[in-house]
């Protein structure tokens, strides 16, 4: 049961006691999986280019650039960087001295090809009065592997991802937060301006928005635009309760309730907050250095230039649904653009009555909608798109992770095993209606799709709500497509050793 002194710290959360319980609830039921019809494929949900389209694409998306509308690029970079070191957390704490592992072997054969070098170079100089190469010859592996991690040296275990040095350059190494600074310039730029959010954990804001205060102007000045940089914190009323392995509620040492964030799903109310007619998002981690740029920039034009042509089109059939100036044919044409364009498809829908199909049209046609990149399988983790059932009996297109799924069901795993594409988190998204009207984002949140995850807390296991997914349940009554893109575009760095691939060097 809830104490007076629980209720002083929800309010002081902004959380109501009606949420608490029905979080409670979601503990003792669990979430439903998800039904499956197919996984996407080419031809089943996934568009593939051609080369003229390519160029419409580009063409629609600066035309649309050209109309003064406002896009903002939208990135989610909250999470710290410590479980990129987790394996040399572990050589630290290890009981041996030099490398044993592959990984570790790896990390110090070529850490001479880390942008950080230098910055670790200096470090290891001021805390141990040795350069790197001294410290290794003499087999102190751990001294260098420690002032690369700990507060004293670059606190690179602590620091957020973004804040990193990722890529060297002649001018100077950059960091992910620079990489799209440069990407904001070069594809969601408008008449000048380019608007870019950050999302950044409270520790952190401080330290990320002087980082940006000190590089703006060089990008500024060598793209010729001027950045309109914007900062928000995942809300403290987004948080979930945690419970006890029995779902009672897990207390702190001083009886107060443990809370923790809800995953990236949160950041919903984040994006609802943006003033923006398009929004790209994309993970902070996945960037690449100049030369292999040009590549992410056209397929961020494309993808764009795919959603501005499917919205033109959604709000022309809008128009025509509203003025009452249509016939049996023209129905017709729009069941097909929502059933062929939008992949949003209702088996019964010949059952319906014309006025109660109207309905259903607009309601398809006049919701949020985003264009998902997706990338072809190879083996990296995480989701992947399929063709779902959703809770009005509709068919359309979503992004799975694999905790959605009915492991015990071996077609839905035959399904997500042999997929042939991945989600690379590439998404743009169109938030207002067809007149000019923000949507109210968390309205299309399929609150069934969140999944409950065993922690632990000073070593006390416990059970913690996730809920539903950015670009997953959180956007799972939006209209959704998507478009394969080259793997070129993909290049996330999940561990510190991924920083050694060619695209980051």
């Amino acid at each position: 049961m809830l104490e007076e002194k629980d209720l002083r710290q929800l309010a002081e959360k902004g959380i109501s006691q009606q949420q608490i319980e029905t979080q409670l609830k979601q503990f003792e039921t669990g979430f439903p999986f998800l039904r499956l019809e197919a996984a996407a494929a080419i031809g089943r949900g996934i568009i593939a280019p051609t080369p003229e389209q390519i160029d419409e694409y580009v063409k629609a998306w600066e035309d649309y650039k050209a109309s003064g509308k406002q896009i903002v690029k939208f990135v989610p970079a909250s999470g710290a960087a410590s479980r990129m070191f987790k394996d040399m957390f572990a050589f630290v704490d290890a009981d041996y001295q030099e490398p044993q592992t592959d990984f570790e072997k790896k990390y110090f054969a070529r850490i001479k090809d880390f942008a950080f070098y230098d910055e670790l170079d200096e470090v290891c100089r001021k805390n141990d009065g040795k350069d790197i190469s001294t410290l290794l010859s003499e087999g102190n592996y751990k001294a260098v592997a420690a002032n690369m991690l700990r507060a004293e040296g670059l606190n690179y275990g602590q620091l957020p991802k973004g804040m990193l040095t990722f890529h060297r350059y002649a001018d100077g190494a950059r960091t992910p937060m620079e990489e799209h600074l440069v990407e904001g310039a070069l594809y969601a730029a408008s008449d000048g301006k380019a608007n870019v959010h950050f999302t950044v954990s409270h520790e952190h804001l401080p330290f990320f928005k002087q980082k940006v205060a000190d590089k703006a102007s060089k990008y500024e000045s060598k793209y010729g635009v001027k950045y309109n940089i914007s900062f928000s914190e995942q809300k403290p009323s987004t948080d979930t309760v945690a419970v006890n392995p029995d779902n009672t509620l897990f207390r702190n040492s001083d009886g107060s309730l443990l809370f923790r964030p809800a995953g990236h799903g949160a950041l919903i109310e984040n994006l609802n907050e943006i003033e923006a007619d398009v929004i790209f998002i994309k993970n902070i981690d996945n960037v690449v250095p100049d030369r292999l740029k040009p590549e992410t920039v056209q397929w961020k034009q494309v993808i764009a230039g795919v959603l501005v042509t499917l919205q033109k089109k959604a709000f022309e059939y809008v128009e025509v649904l509203e003025s009452g100036q249509y016939d049996h044919s023209k129905l017709e044409e729009i069941i097909r653009f929502v059933q062929q364009d939008l992949c949003c498809r209702k088996s019964d829908i010949k059952d319906l009555e014309d006025a109660e199909l109207v309905i259903y049209l607009k309601n398809k046609l006049n919701r949020p909608m985003r264009v998902c990149g997706v990338v072809k399988n190879v083996g990296e983790p995480g989701g992947g798109p399929f063709l779902t059932y959703n809770q009005d009996g509709t068919v359309s297109l979503q992004i799975l992770e694999s905790s959605q799924i009915d492991k015990s069901n071996e077609q839905y795993m035959e399904m997500f095993t042999k997929g042939t594409h991945f989600n690379p988190v590439d998404l743009v998204c169109a938030v207002k209606d067809s007149k000019g009207n923000a949507y109210n984002l968390p309205d299309y949140v399929d609150k069934t799709t969140g999944f409950i995850s065993s922690k632990s807390k000073n070593g006390k296991e416990l059970r913690a709500l996730e809920l539903p997914g950015l670009w997953n349940g959180a956007m799972s009554d939006w209209s959704t497509v998507f478009v394969e893109v080259p793997l070129g575009t993909f290049n996330p760095v999940k561990t510190v050793n991924d920083l050694l691939r060619e695209q980051h060097q």
